[in-house]
């Protein structure tokens, strides 16, 4: 999918790449721009700029304080937040199932800068590498195929299987509701397809196929303009349930993209 050269969204990541480069001392093998903004799927003030780091060494304690600073005072707009994640390129190069993740930052609307520094195992990881491989641009260094290596789509299943169970405890939660949904239908489709498609392009795939999961079209109703439209409780239920048991069930294996 194309991306917006002169977007101002597009710019701010280019913006917080070269502070994200100044910050670190050891080189910087690549960093990549991935997530709604490759995949046509941006929406002003509700999605975010993801982008991820690869680095030939692990940052200091001084480089990830400093990379935390980036995140904290980047000029976003106009994104709603900015998802910055650094792996050391031996790890983007061969994934293993449960990956360490040097650092995460998130800073999302309303809520605390969220901070993760040095974990030894991020299975959630796996998903995001495959996505950057996938659609991702390359704004500095290397492009994505050549420094992120083939991740086991059934890795990336089961730990979909893993959140959409999780998430069958919380099908009361309004505010993530539309997430939720939406998520689960790209976890649905990349099932199906290997495909890792945008929450718009998720939704309307799934509705194609199920007419009847009215949440999906509440989620996308609301992604697409009307916030006040309510995710109802049980059509929340009724998504998960469908896309969990169908990746429960097994699935063909679908070759790297």
């Amino acid at each position: 999918m194309a991306i917006v050269q002169d977007g101002p969204a597009v710019a701010a990541a280019r913006t917080i790449t070269g502070a994200c480069v100044a910050a670190l001392r050891a080189p910087v093998t690549s960093v990549v721009l991935y997530g709604s903004l490759t995949l046509d799927d941006f929406v002003p003030a509700r999605s975010d700029i993801d982008l991820l780091v690869v680095v030939d060494e692990p940052p200091t304690d001084d480089e990830i304080g400093a990379l935390t600073a980036v995140v904290a005072s980047a000029d976003a707009a106009p994104a709603a937040g900015i998802d910055l994640h650094v792996v050391t390129s031996d790890v983007a190069a061969a994934p293993p199932r449960n990956p360490p993740l040097e650092l995460h930052v998130g800073r999302y609307p309303d809520s605390d800068l969220e901070v993760e520094p040095r974990l030894a195992g991020a299975p959630d990881l796996l998903a995001e590498l495959s996505m950057a491989r996938a659609d991702g641009r390359g704004l500095l260094g290397s492009s994505p195929r050549e420094v992120i290596g083939v991740i086991d789509p059934d890795w990336i299943r089961a730990r979909g299987e893993h959140w959409l169970t999780t998430w069958l405890t919380l099908v009361d939660d309004a505010e993530h509701a539309g997430f939720m949904v939406l998520t689960a239908c790209r976890m649905w489709r990349f099932h199906r397809e290997g495909v890792h498609s945008s929450k718009t392009a998720a939704a309307r795939w799934a509705l194609a196929r199920d007419r009847s999961l009215v949440a999906v079209r509440q989620a996308l109703g609301q992604r697409t303009g009307d916030r006040a439209t309510v995710v109802d409780e049980d059509g929340v239920r009724a998504v998960l349930e469908t896309v969990r048991d169908e990746i429960r069930a097994g699935g063909t294996q679908h070759p790297d993209r």
